[in-house]
């Protein structure tokens, strides 16, 4: 909103000026984040092997820590399957490890049963409340679409997935994630993307595609003291004698950005802070990749969580610490 609203003198706005404080430290982790340095704890060891099963069925080869192993390679070096059992197998006959290596049909059958982290496991949750910065984007999936349509002039249907990602506006951390088809709709998923956090929120952003009752409700059910900084629509009005915190907090909103602007209420909700979760949308894109590998819907859930701790992951080895600096007028 504030780009588009100084549109016409952009060019007259001079452009913010940071500085790294910690660049030394910064820089040896941008480089670590590129090492090919693999190494099997003990620990590691003794997991590989799937646990004895007591009930009736078949024996699992392989414990579900060793095929999450192999689909974070994957995830990380942007391999297929097939790559990835080539890979694994390399990497072990360096290490001189007799460790066997699951194939790729394997991978394919057990990345659709894969179970994501429990809640709260895949970040580490700060004392006191935390900001969650919620939106969505869309992710590729396997399909001729585009080349058909240019090659032959045939219009095919363009299918896509859709990405929902919570962050943590204190250090840019993925703390909830789900995927879902094209035609599932923003708000819906609040209440999934929130049931993952474990800890308590203070304040949840999101943009106007996520104004209306159904997100206020989840919020206010998760945390009934939680702040919701969610922009009305051009055209909203009052609530119109309805009570309670989620009409509330939406009258306010109304009232602050008919009686000062839209610009003074966003410097004053901290609506701004909402672009760090657009910042991790495109450090997914350009990290784990824009288009889906998996086929099945299962497994590109399973493909989906795996990027996002690879990407918490690669963010703690490396996470710069900025100030701004001081203009110096003349």
């Amino acid at each position: 909103m504030p780009f588009k609203h100084n549109a016409a003198r952009r060019h007259r706005i001079r452009k913010m000026k940071f500085k790294v404080t910690n660049w030394r430290d910064y820089e040896a982790g941008l480089r670590q984040r590129g090492s090919l340095t693999f190494w099997m704890t003990p620990d590691a060891l003794d997991k590989w092997h799937a646990p004895r099963r007591d009930t009736r069925g078949g024996q699992r080869r392989y414990s579900d820590f060793a095929i999450e192993t192999a689909l974070t390679l994957g995830c990380i070096f942007h391999l297929r399957l097939r790559q990835i059992e080539g890979f694994l197998r390399s990497v072990l006959d360096l290490l001189g490890l007799q460790l066997p290596v699951p194939d790729h049909t394997t991978l394919s059958r057990r990345a659709q049963k894969w179970e994501r982290p429990a809640a709260g496991s895949m970040q580490s949750m700060p004392d006191g409340p935390i900001h969650v910065l919620i939106d969505s984007t869309g992710l590729k999936i396997y399909g001729a679409g585009q080349w058909l349509e240019a090659r032959h002039g045939t219009r095919s249907r363009r299918n896509w997935r859709k990405l929902h990602l919570a962050v943590n506006a204190n250090n840019g951390d993925i703390v909830a994630e789900t995927l879902t088809d094209q035609n599932t709709d923003d708000s819906s998923q609040v209440e999934p993307l929130l049931n993952q956090i474990d800890g308590e929120i203070g304040q949840v952003t999101a943009d106007g595609a996520y104004d209306g009752k159904p997100t206020y409700r989840a919020v206010l059910e998760h945390s009934d003291t939680a702040n919701i900084v969610i922009p009305p629509r051009s055209t909203a009005v009052g609530s119109n004698g309805d009570t309670g915190p989620p009409a509330d907090q939406r009258d306010k909103h109304i009232a602050a950005i008919a009686k000062d602007g839209r610009l003074k209420w966003q410097a004053t909700t901290g609506y701004g802070k909402r672009s760090l979760v657009e910042t991790a949308i495109g450090r997914y894109k350009g990290l784990i990749g824009r288009r889906l590998r998996a086929r099945s819907f299962p497994a590109q859930q399973t493909e989906v969580a795996i990027g996002c701790i690879v990407l918490n992951r690669m963010l703690a080895c490396a996470r710069s610490n900025s100030v701004r600096c001081q203009e110096k007028h003349a």
